[in-house]
């Protein structure tokens, strides 16, 4: 698991972790098995809704697995509203890119800023040999049919890649990786600008009290911990 894409130095992280992060994606990847009979795409997704809930999966805020956003900086209105104006902008600051990623979750869609964020991780390796294991572990868990983590991408971009995984370059999920770039841009970046976790930030506002209040504060992005998923959607 940054040309629009933007590279984020707070993303820095040691070579031990890489390993921790791509472990743990691979052992996912091993926790789904190929049955034969496939449930529904509904079912499908319910699953993986509860699987991305074990707690061995978000342990940290580690690229692709970013879990540990309780510790996210307090937001300012003024800051809030910078995450409108592009959503460069808002993928650019660390609180930013965990309020977003939170509301995915409440949509089920988490995937994308995973794989997201796995490219631009895997943009980072400092060698050859490092980009065969890591290529391998993000196909299996993001592109490949019925991957645990599995994004949309259109027949001819997934083909490419899985011609191209086999000697890996820095640039071989650059496609894949601006296709989900854009649809979050296109689908879920509006969204989130609607929702009300966000507009509350906006406003300085905490969804949690009543709105009447004769001063303003700055809210954590935690206030997007109180939303709650759509059931009815499925």
């Amino acid at each position: 698991m940054e040309n629009p894409l933007l590279l984020f130095p707070q993303l820095n992280i040691s070579a031990s972790k890489d390993k921790s992060y791509y472990k743990a994606m691979k052992s996912m990847v091993k926790e789904e098995p190929h049955k034969a009979s496939k449930p529904g795409a509904k079912q499908k997704r319910n699953r993986l809704s509860l699987l991305l809930q074990k707690p061995e999966f978000h342990e940290s805020d580690h690229l692709g697995k970013p879990g540990n956003l309780a510790k996210a900086a307090s937001v300012s209105p003024e800051e809030a509203v910078k995450w409108g104006e592009s959503f460069d902008k808002l993928l650019s600051e660390k609180a930013g890119l965990d309020a977003f990623t939170k509301f995915l979750k409440t949509e089920f869609s988490e995937e994308n800023i995973e794989f997201w964020m796995a490219c631009e991780d895997y943009k980072k390796s400092k060698t050859a040999h490092e980009l065969l294991p890591k290529a391998k572990t993000i196909f299996e868990t993001f592109i490949q049919k019925d991957a645990p983590k599995e994004v949309n991408l259109d027949f001819h971009t997934k083909e490419t890649t899985s011609q191209n995984i086999h000697q890996p370059l820095i640039t071989t999920f650059d496609r894949a990786q601006n296709t989900v770039y854009r649809l979050m841009e296109q689908d879920s970046y509006p969204r989130f600008l609607r929702s009300d976790p966000y507009l509350n930030l906006v406003k300085g506002r905490n969804p949690s009290r009543p709105t009447l209040r004769r001063r303003s504060r700055s809210f954590t992005v935690n206030d997007f911990q109180g939303v709650r998923p759509d059931f009815t959607i499925w």
